[in-house]
């Protein structure tokens, strides 16, 4: 029997969430923000918007059980509801969705230390759901798993084999995104699908992944969600010397190190204005400028090192909430990929189409809408469904 899905995507300050109907229609979507301070939640129901605030200092856990009664009340066949979890880190363990038990959730937990800023967030989320009803069935997805079949070298690091085998390797994220892609152009585009494509993820988050045949095969994001692309408050790929600098000159410890490379870098740090785009599109301030070209010289550094690995490109998908809404940065990307033989259709590009390459062009740009919780939506009914199939998901 298929259930209505509640899709949840828990973060530090947020949790975002879908609710699906049995056939997979979106019925609510929204996100309850600024928890630990003055949460709001705020919903689309019926396509109307919806806003209210919940008690000052609500929990994750008090917050979840609000939604969730809320829920409850309003749709009238959750009482069969499923729920499926955006997990972002599934180590060498799980590559592939997987329903949650005890043993799973103590595997879980043990990873933690690979992403200790994401992980204890999310596994937050699955064990208020547990407490608050535990006979619902819950099933994990990982950002890991779409990359979980890349090969050395592209796994590896200049280290002695002991760290790769005691989980020191590249690992890659924004799967679910990248997932989606693949399955949308294999449904729209098989041609394209099956050459070789990248897709670039470019939002608060951002990375690049190369796709071959609809598969994985390279990307730019690794060990930690900080490497690669340069990012809203993320410094992406750096010199692990500049690290042993600030530590040992310095003075800096640990926590002052991360809380400079995750939250204090990236567009926010370089602008010293903001991490979103679109405030940094619209000033006239000399260090936005300087921002901007390093996020894009980042991105078409990135790519030419997956173009290589790939032995030339087909197409390039923009995706993300600047890949899809930044006209500014689709040109300024596009433009410096004549070379390769892209054509930019300027007026497709500023009406965000599509298709935003020219007839001629020899590498076909595309801008598509991402859809990580539909992506998550479909995997939690597939592995509710077939039960039997994936019980071990250990590589």
């Amino acid at each position: 029997m298929n259930r209505p899905i509640l899709v949840i995507n828990s973060g530090s300050s947020s949790i975002k969430y879908c609710l699906y109907s049995t056939d997979l229609k979106c019925l609510d979507r929204g996100q309850i923000d600024r928890l630990g301070g003055q949460p709001t939640l705020t919903s689309r129901r019926d396509g109307e918007a919806h806003s209210r605030e919940l008690h000052a200092g609500t929990s994750h856990a008090q917050a979840l059980e609000q939604l969730l009664d809320e829920l409850m009340a309003s749709e009238a066949q959750t009482d069969h509801l499923a729920v499926g979890h955006r997990v972002v880190h599934g180590g060498s363990d799980f590559s592939a969705p997987v329903t949650i038990d005890d043993s799973v959730l103590q595997r879980l937990q043990a990873i933690v230390p690979l992403a200790p800023l994401h992980q204890p967030y999310n596994l937050a989320a699955i064990g208020a759901i547990r407490d608050i009803y535990p006979d619902t069935p819950q099933v994990a997805c990982f950002d890991t798993a779409f990359h979980a079949n890349i090969g050395k070298p592209a796994t590896q690091f200049g280290l002695p084999a002991r760290y790769h085998d005691a989980g020191v390797r590249r690992y890659g994220f924004h799967g679910l995104s990248y997932e989606y892609i693949a399955t949308r152009l294999a449904d729209t585009d098989p041609q394209l699908a099956a050459g070789r494509v990248i897709a670039a993820h470019l939002g608060n988050g951002a990375s690049l992944c190369a796709l071959h045949g609809g598969q994985s095969v390279d990307t730019s994001m690794g060990f930690s969600t900080l490497e690669g692309l340069m990012m809203g408050t993320r410094c992406g790929r750096l010199d692990p010397g500049a690290l042993l600098y600030m530590q040992a000159s310095m003075g800096m410890d640990v926590e002052a190190v991360t809380a400079l490379l995750y939250h204090e870098s990236g567009l926010k740090g370089v602008s010293g204005i903001s991490h979103d785009m679109r405030d940094l599109e619209t000033s006239d301030a000399p260090q936005t400028r300087e921002a901007i070209d390093l996020y894009v010289y980042r991105i078409l550094a990135e790519l030419g090192a997956l173009a290589v690995g790939l032995q030339g490109i087909d197409g390039l998908v923009f995706t993300g909430g600047i890949g899809e809404n930044s006209a500014h940065i689709r040109r300024r990307v596009s433009e410096c990929l004549g070379w390769l033989g892209a054509e930019l259709d300027e007026a497709a590009n500023e009406r965000n189409a599509r298709v935003i390459s020219t007839a001629g062009s020899r590498i076909k740009l595309c801008v598509i809408p991402t859809d990580e919780e539909g992506m998550i939506a479909r995997h939690t009914r597939e592995r509710l469904n077939h039960p039997e199939e994936l019980k071990d998901t250990r590589t």
